[in-house]
């Protein structure tokens, strides 16, 4: 895939994806959304990165849909009359045409085994915003601004922000937040908990850095990407017997693998060589992954 929207650099294992669009202040097409998908896709096969931060060209991070777009501008087809039925299979021609594109790229995130990063640069409004609340902690630069404006457009929250949003501040705070449509600035976001850190503007890429390498580094790739998975999906299990299922195999299968080498690198005080690779994960993990996506849609 050629990318238009988009560029990549690999440096030591983090992949940056910057969105890549700078006249137009990184303003979001169903082209980048495509490519947004495939990026987090293909990052679960690729050993080179252990982790991924997402910032913007220029002075924006993303200002959201690119509304200049003709007929309809969030790329689905105004003819249809959808249902829930439409949407049973999320990879058919029907869906395709009705599904959130935004959706697709916070499902392709959420369902990454590499930690990925949010380093806000500028302005972030709508699914410049809503994307980066399936990220594992967004930073943000003194000049970034953060808004859920759907209010404004007569639409609503998109990007299963629904599901993330409420689950990073809280119920009412959500709720605030895309009911007054208001835009944050970078330390009003830090209050709400809606960022983790401000950082000055030159500092927010070497931050974002520091934090995967804390999170990866002489990490054991198979446990990381089953770590992120066990907490993102058991957060919204519906009993802890559940998560107990999926906890049991993940320790199993880690505990015969890279924990084994762990165990012998503490006990002879040495750091550890791990030898796994996200790109061949367990043989429960497909089966855990899907199980757990059909529950959440019968439920």
């Amino acid at each position: 895939m050629d990318f238009t929207t988009l560029s990549h650099t690999v440096d030591e294992g983090v992949l940056t994806v910057t969105l890549d669009r700078p006249e137009q202040l990184n303003s979001f097409t169903t082209t980048m959304a495509d490519e947004l998908e495939r990026t987090f896709r293909d990052a679960n096969e690729r050993d080179d990165v252990r982790g991924i931060i997402v910032t913007g060209a220029g002075r924006a991070f993303c200002a959201g849909m690119d509304l200049t777009a003709g007929g309809n501008v969030f790329g689905l087809d105004a003819s249809l009359r959808p249902g829930f039925d439409d949407l049973a299979d999320l990879d058919g021609e029907s869906a395709r045409a009705v599904r959130d594109t935004g959706g697709r790229v916070t499902l392709a995130i959420h369902d990454c085994r590499k930690p990925v990063v949010a380093a806000i640069n500028g302005a972030a409004v709508g699914i410049g915003a809503t994307m980066t609340l399936a990220m594992d902690a967004r930073l943000a630069s003194e000049k970034a601004r953060i808004g859920f404006v759907f209010g404004r457009l007569g639409i609503v929250p998109e990007a299963c922000s629904s599901f993330f949003l409420p689950r990073i501040v809280g119920l009412d705070k959500a709720l605030d937040l895309i009911l007054t449509a208001d835009i944050l600035d970078a330390h009003a976001a830090l209050d709400v908990g809606l960022v983790r850190a401000v950082h000055a503007p030159e500092d927010l890429l070497a931050q974002a850095r520091a934090l995967i390498d804390t999170w990866t580094l002489g990490r054991s790739p198979v446990g990381v990407a089953l770590a992120r998975q066990l907490i993102l999906r058991n957060a919204a299990a519906s009993s802890p017997l559940e998560a107990h299922f999926a906890d049991s195999l993940a320790m199993f299968w880690t505990s015969i693998g890279d924990g084994d080498e762990g165990v012998h690198a503490f006990l002879e005080k040495r750091s550890p060589n791990y030898g796994s690779r996200a790109s061949e994960m367990p043989p429960f993990y497909d089966d855990w992954i899907a199980r757990s996506s059909a529950r959440r849609l019968s439920d």
